[in-house]
């Protein structure tokens, strides 16, 4: 088959970095798959990993709230951004809930790269999109509906 002489641009790969200042957390490439299957296109996010101490200071700091929480997302322009994960808040929650820590972790950095693309839940009808697609992005690695066994998501 004969060339025309250009070449296809090729799209570099996105970047998925992750920090961990806490030991206990899924594979990196595991959190990285995740990240990948919910931000089509080039991205660069880093995802780090913290433990109670760090989450809660990060969340009074930046949204005023004295606790720590499960996922924090800051968005620095449409194509980079940080992802924050609270392991014992995640674990916490895996187990009250019955959930796999494993798949949990999936469904809180699809969550968390959904909120950096812009997407948010803070009304009915913006959840209900949201967690469309976050159930959807989660099939997609074999992960079911965390909502299945619970009202939908509208948290502030």
């Amino acid at each position: 088959m004969p060339t025309t002489g250009k070449r296809a641009k090729s799209r570099p790969p996105s970047a998925i970095a992750v920090q961990r200042a806490v030991r206990a957390a899924p594979p990196a490439a595991f959190l990285r798959r995740c990240a990948l299957a919910a931000s089509p296109g080039q991205r660069e996010i880093t995802l780090r990993i913290v433990g109670a101490a760090e989450g809660r200071a990060l969340n009074r700091a930046f949204r005023r709230r004295d606790y720590a929480t499960n996922v924090l997302s800051f968005p620095y322009d449409a194509r980079r951004g940080d992802i924050v994960l609270c392991h014992p808040v995640i674990a916490r929650e895996a187990r009250r809930q019955g959930k796999r820590l494993h798949n949990h972790y999936a469904h809180l950095v699809v969550h968390g790269v959904l909120h950096l693309r812009g997407h948010d839940h803070e009304r009915a009808a913006e959840a209900a999109r949201m967690e469309r697609a976050e159930v959807r992005i989660l099939r997609r690695l074999g992960v079911g509906d965390p909502y299945a066994s619970r009202a939908p998501c509208l948290r502030r």
